[in-house]
């Protein structure tokens, strides 16, 4: 049995005395698999949260292409500085925040998600200076020692003067309570931020990259065999499967983990127990560029 379950990581292979129900639900759960890119932006995380104060803290601009990783890299980090009760203190020690940017850039709502996510109550139609006042004071309370805002992006949704606005308020946030800005977003965060020069230099820029069908993603192939519980070996690097991979998931991570989530459920519900180019062809899989295209009207 050894022999035959050598493809697999132990805590994957003992799911293989679970019931099909039990396997499958495993296999949908979220998992975190490093690799050097992503590991690397964790490593420039962990320098900022350590960085003392200073008037001029530096920041970061994580960018890259939509379903590839990004938000759950920074969940990562933020999972290794959750909140503490601080039993002994007046507040609970919140190092890290990870808010979103909203829908269109709004002061009033971000500040909402930011006493929301404090647990603060409010009025909703407060004024603007008030929210502010009462998250800037919430956040020293709690320690904050860095802000994430994710979807950044969501900037350009609005005109040039709420633009201004918005970039404004994350101008502030950094200089009020001298922590390190984080900011997420696709290729357009980029440009969001240029559209404030003072700003676009307080940031530095870390970019996840599409994968490309090379060595380290047929690691990355090897890497997910490992923690998926199939009772047969699926030779995720023979270059043939390999590249078929490639091709339906266009080299976005995101695109690669639901595609091989999808069809190791698919060769668990047959009884094949491996992923091979006919269950990849079972599952009716729509491509990221396909997804994209309008859709024809009958």
């Amino acid at each position: 049995m050894a022999e035959r379950l050598s493809h697999l990581l132990a805590k994957a292979a003992a799911y293989l005395e679970r019931t099909d129900e039990e396997r499958i639900a495993y296999i949908r759960s979220p998992r975190w698999i490093g690799y050097d890119a992503a590991n690397g932006i964790l490593e420039r995380l962990e320098t900022l949260l350590a960085h003392p104060k200073s008037h001029r803290m530096p920041n970061l601009l994580i960018v890259g292409n939509t379903n590839n990783g990004k938000t759950m890299l920074v969940k990562r980090f933020c999972s290794r500085h959750k909140p503490d009760d601080n039993k002994n203190g007046n507040n609970i020690d919140v190092p890290v925040l990870f808010v979103q940017a909203p829908p269109v850039p709004d002061e009033g709502r971000f500040y909402n998600a930011i006493l929301e996510l404090l647990f603060a109550p409010y009025k909703p139609g407060d004024r603007v200076d008030r929210k502010q006042f009462q998250a800037i004071k919430l956040m020293h309370q709690v320690g904050l020692r860095m802000l994430i805002i994710d979807e950044i992006h969501h900037v350009l949704a609005g005109s040039s003067s709420r633009q201004r606005a918005f970039l404004n308020v994350i101008k502030f946030l950094g200089n009020e309570l001298e922590i390190p800005i984080v900011a997420i977003g696709t290729r357009d965060a980029f440009r969001a931020l240029q559209t404030d020069p003072q700003l676009a230099n307080r940031f530095d820029h870390a970019a996840l990259p599409r994968w490309q069908n090379d060595d380290d993603f047929i690691r990355l192939l090897m890497t997910f065999e490992q923690m998926i519980p199939l009772r047969n070996p699926s030779v995720l690097d023979d270059p043939a499967l390999a590249d078929r991979i490639y091709a339906m998931s266009e080299g976005y991570i995101g695109e690669i983990s639901r595609l091989l989530v999808e069809a190791a459920v698919a060769a668990i519900k047959v009884g094949k127990e491996m992923i091979d180019r006919q269950i990849l062809d079972s599952i009716g899989w729509v491509s990221p560029s396909d997804r994209r295209k309008q859709p024809e009207v009958l």
